[in-house]
């Protein structure tokens, strides 16, 4: 994050986003400000709020994208959620303090994953030793009996070791040939006999209203400090046995407390919460009843857009500094409906274009994850060569303009249909084709999509 000016982001959703070059230069400076406030005096830094933004524009235009990229971006939390989900506190439905407590989970995941990569050569080396261990117990003074851990050892081994007085060296010398067996894969075929632990937790069903989602949660870790363990023999092969020691051993090797702590810090100074669907909570003039799923959402939002405190089981995590970027189509609404104090807390306004024929041009060919790339890479799975031609691509955007002019307008979302429609065939015949070359010209295009277009009321149903 601290190496990527603005201008650098920009370029960096400019690889798998065609146009909305404001909203880009939005986020991307949004997410430089998030760099510099960490730069400036600590006295000062707890006064300098996130500049959170509302992006306005039909559905299909970017909005999801550009924030999913810029959270890839900046390797911070990112929780992308409908603000239709919520409903007033005191009603059914999810509380609006969820939201924090699911980016709080999902910061906690992140960091785990990131430390289990950290210690993962110290945990195969631990979990190498415990296997060794299995396989060749250390020498007892007691008859030696049956070993439940031990396997069927080689029979070279078994010739090499020797009587049990011959010493420590010997035994030492054993463990090394295991070892070096096992590194060479020789060993992969056997079985060994391991232990698992695990807790059997009683079922118990909860109908929770609003604010109670982590009672299950709380249940299985309360549960699972006092309940006994209980240990299973499992007879496993040795790669397996080897993959399931390092996992126990990493989660060992996993300080949890610092982890936590680290969570907390990264979600309350750059943690992204991607509110869509906002317009759908701009309360309509009914005047019948309780709001509670619009205004009342509003009412409840705006606490932790402002800044807040919620407990969360990791502890409580403060929103002050969260960015918050908001997005809606706005069609029946304006942004202005929301409510005053949501209102200002969204100072940045960005509107998004509806895209063109020429952008829909550049969505299927120039970005890295093109749709015709897509396709192209699904056929080759098949061994299907497709091949589109310059002018079936101007053809197939200028058939997604038409549609979307003439129903709804749902942005590169339409290009999605208009391609299945067009290489239903040729996805449905691929694993028998003789012919391994397609070639996609703009007669094909006209010839399988035309009777569609022509047909309004048919269009309807199918693109």
């Amino acid at each position: 994050m601290d190496v990527l000016i603005p201008r650098q982001i920009v370029e960096e959703l400019d690889r798998y986003i065609v146009g909305q070059k404001n909203a880009k230069r939005s986020v991307a400076i949004a997410l430089r400000n998030r760099w510099r406030r960490q730069q400036v005096p600590e006295e000062l830094r707890d006064e300098i709020a996130p500049k959170n933004i509302i992006m306005i524009g039909p559905t299909g235009v970017g909005k999801t994208e550009i924030s999913r990229r810029l959270a890839k971006l900046s390797q911070a939390p990112f929780l992308k959620i409908e603000a239709s989900k919520f409903t007033e506190v005191g009603y059914v439905g999810r509380d609006v303090d969820s939201m924090i407590r699911d980016l709080t989970e999902l910061a906690v995941n992140m960091l785990k994953e990131e430390e289990k990569k950290n210690v993962l050569p110290r945990a195969e080396e631990i979990a190498e030793e415990r296997l060794l261990d299995i396989m060749l117990p250390p020498q007892r003074k007691e008859k030696p009996g049956k070993n439940p851990e031990q396997i069927e050892r080689p029979l070279e081994l078994v010739k090499s070791e020797g009587p049990e007085e011959e010493g420590f060296e010997e035994k030492n010398r054993t463990r090394e040939k295991l070892r070096k067996m096992l590194r060479e894969g020789k060993l992969n075929e056997r079985f060994v006999d391991l232990e698992t632990s695990s807790i059997n937790l009683p079922i118990i069903e909860i109908f929770s209203g609003a604010g109670l989602e982590e009672m299950e949660f709380n249940i299985r870790d309360m549960f699972g400090n006092f309940l006994p363990r209980k240990t299973k023999q499992r007879k496993v092969k040795v790669p397996e046995a080897l993959e399931i020691l390092t996992q126990e051993e990493g989660q060992k090797l996993i300080d949890m407390d610092k982890i936590i702590k680290q969570s907390i810090e990264k979600v309350e100074n750059s943690g992204i919460i991607f509110l869509d669907e906002i317009d759908k909570i701009v309360g309509r003039d009914s005047g019948h009843g309780p709001d509670v799923s619009r205004e009342g959402v509003q009412r409840d939002l705006l606490p932790i857009i402002e800044g807040s405190t919620v407990v969360t089981k990791y502890g409580m995590v403060k929103t002050d500094h969260i960015l918050f970027i908001a997005a809606g189509a706005f069609h029946t609404s304006k942004p202005s409906d929301l409510i005053p104090e949501m209102q200002g807390r969204f100072p940045i306004r960005v509107e998004l274009d509806s895209l063109t024929k020429e952008d829909f041009i550049r969505i299927l060919t120039e970005p890295r994850n093109a749709l015709l790339r897509q396709y192209i890479a699904l056929m080759e799975t098949e061994g299907v060569k497709l091949e589109f031609k310059p002018e079936a691509v101007e053809e197939i955007a200028e058939i997604a303009t038409i549609v979307n002019e003439r129903t709804e307008n749902i942005g590169a979302r339409r290009l999605y249909t208009i391609m299945e429609s067009l290489l239903d065939e040729i996805s449905f015949d691929a694993p028998e084709m003789k012919k391994k070359k397609c070639v996609i010209d703009a007669q094909y295009v006209h010839d399988k999509l035309s009777p569609v277009i022509k047909d309004e009321d048919l269009s309807r149903y199918i693109l």
